[in-house]
């Protein structure tokens, strides 16, 4: 593990000490978001040492320019890059002329930052000795309002420790803003107006070629020992800053505190509107309402929301704060209020990986926000992909697929294809696949059927097309192939059946065909309009069948498992417990060559599909196959531990699940891949809580009913969690020796435990024993 440096508390993230070689990290992890923007933990005054300035706007992306070393015909024409958008966070602070700047300081003591997971605040506090050897004491307390999804709000509070002091305090909006992340640095931004005046300051910009006109906003008063001051600042504007000024003298013992308000408001959101004056309505609104009861509101929003996601853990600190730690990161990338939004790999923490969605999103996002929202929100996510297929139909015409076959992008913002890697981009194409399942684990999971008629068929339509031409016929075989493709697994590019893809393929094509027959015989009117809209015919289908029926698998007799692909036993099989720790992780220290010719593995490939697909496959095939892999797996993947650790769960592996458990949920807050300073891994975080409520809980849902099969880590005395499910809302508290359920809601269900029928009635507690 890189950094141990976090305090282990059940509600809150706590560094204590000031280390500037660790600032980029817990920028990272203390970053803030409220769905609709955030940012990272960046400093309010002014740092000179190393930083990664990170504020971005929900759905603002500029398509940057595809950067290869040589062009060939269907690259992606851009990588879409999520903005940094102009900051509205700053603040300089002078003490009798000399600038604040921890980077500087003589000192720096009593330092302690605090993500506070259960309120939705994030506070920073130290004592410093500047350069002038004036002495202060700063608490900085901010948060991004669930209420006011607009605003974020600073209260920056100084107080003279040892002597009187002359305080200047500037807070500002500043445009002139680069990406870390851009191919030809490109300016992003253009900014058209500055303006400030009295307290409040706006900066109007746009984002080139994609045209997001945005507004920034602020809005500041001055407290003395808690009363507001009527001060007038001066203000100062320059070509893309705006900041206002403030002077006060403080004597020994006082302190000044800075309240600012600001954040964004985008175009989209207010068509046809002036952006500044819908500014000063959201600054009215905030004002108006004021710190304290923002921060009210902001701590009863986020009781809302743990009232249903949380997790509790009993008996091991470190696993509930991760848990919750990632709980907590979902919710601030995602809350489902927007259809037009998604899922981002970093969310609002950094800019690697561009985009706004992946295969993720289905693969492990949508069970999290199924059970633990109501299902219009994972419902919405579906939506974002029928919304997207005309996209996903031209992404496919690129490379020649024709009569409607459908691609859906790696990466996307828009629903075109936005990823500059070849062999990710258009191999990597089992993402398709991930998107039916989700449908189908949708369908399963809510009992609401309605997606498919309404907009999924279609979906499924063009992803069935779109296997049926990929797929080749292989004399040689007398089966069909996919070749030239890569598998979850990245470490092995162009490979040949890929053993995933090609089950992935012939799943979707059965499931389609199926979904036809449904609505053919249920949703006449639908099945019409859908036929007719895409010119489908039965003889279509009975090629698609085809295709499905003799689909080709590879296998090893000797090994008795499915093969990753035609040429994984060619390898050398070395384990990787025979591989020195010195040359992990190998994506940092191999030549890319190098790992393509190894038997590494980066992430679950074909244990993957035993996840999705784990009742066409008995419990000692799926041994077998984890005993096989496993070893071989280096798990620098994000998305690769929580899959390990359901499985070995459910093969009551319970030292190694709760080893990967841990690797998945801690996986941020204790760096094991050492890359946190880039951002956090939003989108694994779902399977920590898939690792926990699938894996020790075993949830399923079996015969349109609820299943579980309990299990529980030795370390752990409990653990307790709620699953919304068709309106009903079910907790689950396991403890050593039994399990306890509840549910509220008017109606009684039956669910099964340990393939047991066991009937839940409002108000009343089941005791299962285990």
């Amino acid at each position: 593990m890189n950094q141990e440096y976090l305090k282990a508390t059940p509600w809150s993230i706590i560094e204590e000490g000031f280390d500037k070689e660790l600032v980029k990290s817990s920028e990272s992890i203390f970053s803030l978001g409220n769905g609709a923007m955030g940012q990272r933990a960046n400093f309010e005054e002014t740092y000179t040492g190393e930083t990664f300035q990170g504020s971005y706007i929900a759905g603002v992306y500029y398509p940057d320019k595809t950067r290869v070393g040589w062009w060939k015909n269907g690259y992606p024409e851009y990588f879409a890059k999520v903005l940094n958008a102009p900051n509205w966070i700053g603040i300089n602070i002078w003490v009798n002329g000399e600038a604040l700047d921890l980077n500087t300081c003589k000192e720096v003591s009593g330092y302690t930052r605090e993500l506070n997971m259960k309120e939705g605040w994030y506070k920073r506090a130290f004592e410093a000795v500047l350069p002038n050897d004036r002495k202060i004491q700063v608490e900085a307390i901010r948060f991004l309002s669930l209420h006011l999804d607009e605003v974020g709000v600073i209260q920056y509070t100084i107080t003279a420790i040892d002597s009187d002091l002359e305080i200047k305090c500037q807070p500002y909006l500043d445009s002139g803003i680069t990406n870390e992340d851009s191919n030809w640095d490109d300016k992003f931004w253009n900014t058209t107006n500055v303006d400030g005046h009295g307290n409040q300051g706006f900066i109007e910009a746009y984002t080139m070629k994609t045209q997001f006109k945005t507004c920034t906003f602020m809005q500041s008063q001055l407290l003395m020992n808690g009363k507001i001051l009527e001060l007038e600042p001066r203000s100062t504007t320059q070509d893309l800053c705006v900041g206002h000024e403030y002077f006060k003298k403080i004597n020994k013992g006082d302190t000044l505190s800075l309240q600012k308000f600001g954040g964004y408001v985008v175009e989209r959101n207010h068509q046809g509107k002036n952006l500044v004056d819908i500014s000063k309505e959201v600054l009215k609104k905030a004002l108006d309402l004021g710190f304290e009861t923002l921060l009210d509101k902001q701590k009863k929003s986020w009781a809302e929301i743990w009232e249903m996601s949380d997790i509790t853990i009993e008996g091991d600190v470190k696993a509930q704060q991760g848990i919750r730690f990632n709980i907590f990161q979902l919710n601030q990338t995602y809350l489902g209020r927007d259809s037009r939004l998604n899922i981002g790999p970093k969310g609002f923490t950094g800019e690697k990986y561009g985009g706004s969605t992946y295969w993720d999103t289905e693969a492990y996002c949508i069970p999290f926000y199924m059970a633990t929202k109501n299902q219009q929100v994972a419902r919405n996510l579906l939506k974002y992909r029928y919304n997207h297929l005309q996209k996903a139909i031209e992404n496919a015409q690129k490379l020649g697929f024709t009569n409607g076959a459908a691609l859906y992008p790696m990466v996307t913002m828009n629903g075109e294809e936005c990823h500059n890697e070849w062999e990710i981009t258009f191999e990597e194409i089992h993402r398709n696949g991930a998107i039916a399942f989700a449908i189908y684990n949708y369908c399963r999971f809510t009992g609401d059927y309605s997606y498919i008629p309404e907009m999924g068929l279609e979906v499924l339509i063009g992803i069935a097309r779109f296997w049926h031409q990929r797929a080749s016929f292989s004399e040689q075989k007398q089966k069909y192939v996919i070749l030239g493709v890569t598998g979850p697994n990245e470490y092995e590019n162009n490979v040949n059946n890929n053993w995933y893809t090609n089950y992935l393929a012939q799943w979707c094509i059965n499931f389609a065909v199926e979904q036809l027959q449904r609505v053919h015989d249920g949703f006449e009117d639908d099945y019409r309009r859908i036929v007719g809209k895409t010119k489908l015919t039965d003889g279509e289908v009975t090629h698609w069948k085809k295709v499905a029926d003799k689909m080709y698998f590879p296998y090893s007799e000797e090994k008795k498992v499915f093969l990753q692909q035609d040429g994984f036993l060619d390898k050398e099989l070395i384990t990787v417990k025979d591989l020195p720790s010195a040359q992990r992780p190998i994506n940092q220290k191999w030549s890319w060559d190098r790992i393509l010719r190894s038997p590494y593995i980066k992430q679950a490939d074909v244990l993957q599909g035993f996840y999705f697909f784990e009742d066409h496959f008995s419990e000692e095939e799926l041994k077998r196959h984890f005993d096989f892999y496993e070893p071989f797996t280096v798990h620098e993947s994000s998305l690769s531990p929580c899959v390990h650790s359901i499985q070995a769960a459910k093969l009551n592996q319970m030292e190694q699940a709760y080893k990967f458990y841990l690797r998945t949920s801690r996986l941020d807050l204790d760096d094991y891949n050492k890359e946190v300073e880039e951002g956090l891994h939003i989108t694994s975080m779902a399977g920590t809580w898939m690792s926990i409520v699938e894996g020790f809980g075993g949830m399923r849902v079996a015969n349109d009913q609820l299943s579980f099969t309990p299990r529980i880590p030795e370390k752990w005395d409990s653990y307790s969690f709620k699953i919304n499910f068709r309106g009903s809302v079910v907790k689950v508290s396991v403890k050593q020796k039994e399990t306890e359920f509840s549910i509220s809601g008017n109606d009684a269900i039956t669910i099964l435990c340990n393939q047991k029928e066991v009937e839940l009635k409002p108000g009343r507690d089941i005791s299962v024993p285990h």
